[in-house]
C-alpha cells in the first residue's frame, strides 16, 4: 500500500543547460512528471539505472557517449530494453531520424520543439507495450532493407 509520490520520472540527457531548461519547463507544464536530468550520455546512463525512470528524453550530439550509442546500449540491456525512450535533437535530416529509430528510440523530435508536441510523445511513449515496440521496431528494419 503506496500513498508516495506517483509522479512519473522522466530523465533528460541533454549536455545544452538551456536547452534541458526549456525541455523541463515544458514537461512541468503537463504537471504529471517529476524531471531529473544528465548532461551527457555516460551520466545519463548512470542515472537511468540509478533513478530508474518511466520515460528518457535524449539528445544526439553530446560528449562522451551520443545519442544513438545511448539508445543502442539500453535497448540492448535487459533492465532497460522497454524504457521508453526520445530523441530530442537539432539534427532535422531524414537520415538522422531513420538512424534514431533504428537505434530503437519510440519518438524522434526535432528542436526547436513545441511543448505540446513534447508532452504529447511522452504520453504516447509511457503506452506503448513491449509486443508493440517491438513491431514498429521490425517494420522500420523491415522498410529499411527493402530501401537498400
Amino acid at each position: 500500500m503506496s500513498s508516495g509520490n506517483t509522479m512519473k520520472k522522466v530523465l533528460v540527457i541533454d549536455d545544452n543547460p538551456t536547452i534541458v531548461e526549456l525541455i523541463k519547463y515544458a514537461v512541468n507544464l503537463q504537471g504529471a512528471y517529476q524531471v531529473i536530468v544528465a548532461y551527457d550520455g555516460v551520466q545519463g546512463l548512470e542515472r537511468i539505472f540509478a533513478e530508474q525512470p518511466d520515460c528518457v528524453i535524449i539528445d544526439v550530439k553530446m560528449p562522451r557517449m551520443d545519442g544513438y550509442q545511448l539508445v543502442r546500449c539500453l535497448r540492448g540491456d535487459a533492465r532497460t530494453a522497454n524504457t521508453p525512450l526520445i530523441i530530442l535533437s537539432a539534427m532535422t535530416r531524414e537520415e538522422d531520424q531513420l538512424t534514431g529509430l533504428l537505434s530503437g528510440a519510440d519518438e524522434y523530435l526535432t528542436k526547436p520543439f513545441k511543448p505540446t508536441a513534447l508532452n504529447a510523445a511522452i504520453e504516447r511513449v509511457l503506452h506503448l507495450t513491449p509486443a508493440e515496440r517491438q513491431r514498429r521496431t521490425d517494420y522500420l528494419v523491415q522498410t529499411q532493407a527493402e530501401r537498400e
